[in-house]
């Protein structure tokens, strides 16, 4: 990063940008923790619960490559600003499906539209990988894992205490009124690009943001594909076991809810330990190529513990292995896919990226039901001991670093 004023701006602008993000996560995670009663106080089921959230997911898939070319084009403070009207927006919905005067369910389904604009950590994710050298990107990235972590302990606990206090409603204009904020913040201090060196987006300066081609352009440039493969198959079948995770806390660990939430915080503050401490010094000494290896294998290692576990105890001694797998294999395939794509499409490559995780959204409920009912929890294990042991001898056989080392 540049001395002089230059540099100050830049990280005024970094801790800003990790402040949104913060308050942003927070308010989602509220979201979540309420979003299981006020459906069930609507009179929906488990399936219908199942269809929305896989609404949220699928609109997520969507809006993410978009959003990004969108960030790419229209810089920074839009893309930010957009985010957080759009989260506002969800929220004043949310808010309305709470009041019994008005038609709460199709309000409750209405409030999941606008999550297909909803990417404020991708937005943040190309502000830190603008401002930032690839040699210090691993550690930037994951200080907005810390940020994550901060979200899920607040969101968690403010959505709980409040709606508990004050009713369902309490939250969802909690949430409402701090992303209303969120975007004047957004407009009023972040500039309104964060890119070095700018370039004519592809297919020329007034190409689309719906534009496929200039999208899915980049998953065929060198080192890209395989990568991004890594990304969405290895995590995969933990992505599935999250997802199961709340039934799975109720019927194979017998947990209550207050239980699981004292997981959930302590899943929070592994996050938080990993990717604001740990990441960023291991990325000072190890090749990200390495990092990747470590991800991969810790995953296979906790896929067969995860076959031998039958207490939440075990459970317990096998988070911190989940934890660094998942955060390491985010951060440093996010680091990776910006440094083999150009200064104008880091936006983009990391809507991409933050597509993964509304994928699993979209197929989890339903492949991990299945699995879950027929095989029950050990069969998470295997499928995450198999699949990545597998991808474990493919990166040692055909090392990432050459496929990178071509594409610059």
């Amino acid at each position: 990063m540049p001395a002089g004023p230059a540099a100050a701006g830049q990280r005024w602008v970094m801790r800003l940008t990790y402040v949104l993000t913060t308050l942003e996560l927070t308010t989602l995670f509220m979201q979540f923790s309420v979003l299981p009663y006020l459906s069930r106080s609507l009179g929906l089921d488990s399936v219908s619960f199942g269809y929305l959230q896989t609404t949220f997911g699928v609109l997520q898939l969507l809006g993410g490559p978009v959003f990004g070319r969108f960030a790419d084009q229209r810089g920074a403070r839009a893309a930010l600003s957009l985010s957080f009207l759009a989260a506002s927006a969800l929220y004043l919905l949310l808010a309305a499906a709470c009041m019994p005067a008005l038609p709460g369910v199709p309000l409750l389904f209405a409030s999941r539209l606008p999550s297909v604009f909803m990417h404020t950590l991708p937005a943040a994710q190309m502000v830190v990988t603008d401002l930032t050298a690839p040699a210090e990107r691993p550690e930037a990235l994951g200080r907005l894992g810390l940020c994550f972590g901060v979200g899920i302990i607040l969101g968690s606990l403010l959505g709980g205490t409040l709606s508990t206090a004050f009713g369902i409603l309490c939250p969802t204009v909690v949430a409402l009124v701090a992303n209303l904020l969120g975007a004047v913040l957004s407009l009023a201090c972040i500039p309104s690009t964060t890119k070095k060196a700018q370039a004519p987006p592809p297919g020329g300066a007034k190409a689309s943001v719906f534009d496929l081609k200039a999208i899915t352009r980049l998953l065929l440039l060198p080192g890209v594909l395989p990568v991004f493969l890594i990304k969405v198959i290895s995590g995969l079948p933990s992505g599935l076991f999250m997802i199961m995770f709340s039934i799975i806390s109720m019927d194979f660990f017998q947990l209550e809810a207050a239980q699981t939430g004292y997981l959930m915080s302590f899943f929070g503050v592994l996050q938080m330990v990993v990717q604001g401490l740990i990441i960023g010094r291991l990325s000072r000494r190890f090749s990200e190529e390495n990092l990747l290896r470590a991800s991969v294998l810790v995953f296979t290692v906790v896929g067969l513990g995860m076959v031998l576990m039958s207490s939440v105890f075990h459970f317990c001694l096998l988070v911190p292995g989940l934890v660094f797998s998942l955060c390491t294999l985010n951060v440093v395939t996010d680091s990776m896919l910006t440094n083999s794509v150009s200064p104008a499409d880091t936006g983009t490559m990391l809507g991409l990226s933050a597509s993964v995780q509304p994928l699993t959204r979209t197929v989890g409920p339903t492949l991990g039901g299945l699995l879950y009912r027929s095989y029950g929890v050990p069969v998470f294990g295997h499928v995450q001991f198999a699949v990545n042991a597998l991808i474990l001898l493919v990166l040692w056989r055909m090392p990432v670093s050459q496929s990178r080392d071509k594409a610059h």
